[in-house]
């Protein structure tokens, strides 16, 4: 077995566009980046690629190359998880915090665990959604950011 853990955290602005885990979320928000900007899909990829040994979002899917400007995370993290594929490796289980101070997420949560399941051709219950906010702590809980985390187990393929 493998461990690998994402992390991302996006400046929160105003706007219309907001994306958690491929699920539009309704609010007065959006998050400022050059794909869409969906932290918690984007934690997720730097999870797999790192269980599987293969670096991080970055290396992969830079914000220097005009092809992934406002690209659907989904498409990257399908590209991410034909990457590890490819190697052998198969998706045990993925937990995954969203920190956000003043978007609920409870009412997003199902839609999402369900969203990130079927890009990665997963059954549900091996998904987790969790969410925090910061207290009013630091940029997340000044409402001026949001972050996600993940952490994925990944099988080792057999040789």
């Amino acid at each position: 077995m493998r461990i690998g853990y994402g992390y991302d955290i996006h400046q929160l602005i105003k706007g219309e566009q907001l994306y958690l885990g491929g699920v539009k979320i309704k609010c007065e928000y959006a998050l400022l980046g050059h794909s869409d900007a969906d932290v918690l899909l984007h934690a997720i990829c730097d999870a797999l690629l790192g269980a599987a040994g293969c670096g991080d979002i970055g290396d992969h899917f830079p914000d220097t190359d005009p092809q992934y400007k406002n690209i659907d995370s989904k498409v990257l993290l399908a590209k991410t998880d034909n990457m590890i594929r490819k190697k052998g490796y198969r998706i045990k289980n993925i937990d995954c915090i969203i920190f956000s101070q003043s978007i609920k997420m409870f009412p997003y949560k199902a839609r999402i665990k369900e969203m990130v399941s079927k890009v990665l051709g997963i059954e549900q219950e091996i998904v987790n959604i969790k969410a925090k906010t910061n207290e009013e702590l630091d940029s997340i809980g000044q409402n001026k950011a949001i972050a996600a985390a993940a952490v994925v187990l990944l099988e080792i393929p057999r040789i």
